[in-house]
């Protein structure tokens, strides 16, 4: 009895620490893509007037886009940094990482470095409104 409760401790502690750091891992990196994302559709929307009036090309206002993925980033994920915000024309690109502290020690590592990636794309036109039918009597 003695042996299989020293065996299920050598064996169950170390499973549990796994699927620990594991889930703490994933769940960073779900929420660091997902805030990505967000940030990167946040600042495409950032139109360079300027740019617009003079040639009528649609482009990202570069500094405008920075600050705008940056307080998405800020209130999604407040420990992630932005690595490297891209602007081309109307396609915007954000790098994103953030660094998060494991609570166990089963990976070599205590700390995992992370990174994400997203790009949007600034589109011109006009949402159609739904005009609902009526019934007529």
């Amino acid at each position: 009895m003695a042996f299989i409760a020293v065996a299920l401790g050598i064996v169950v502690m170390p499973v549990a620490a796994y699927a620990v750091d594991s889930a703490t891992v994933s769940a960073a990196a779900a929420a660091l893509e997902e805030a990505t994302a967000t940030a990167a559709i946040e600042a495409s929307q950032q139109l360079d007037i300027s740019a617009f009036r003079a040639s009528g090309a649609l482009s990202v206002d570069a500094a405008a886009a920075r600050t705008v993925a940056q307080a998405v980033l800020a209130a999604e994920v407040p420990m992630a940094s932005i690595t490297s915000v891209t602007a081309r024309g109307p396609e915007m690109t954000i790098a994103t990482h953030e660094e998060i502290q494991l609570p166990f020690d089963f990976f070599p590592e205590r700390r995992i470095r992370l990174h994400a990636k997203a790009s949007a794309k600034l589109t011109g036109g006009y949402d159609r409104p739904t005009i609902a039918p009526t019934s007529t009597p």
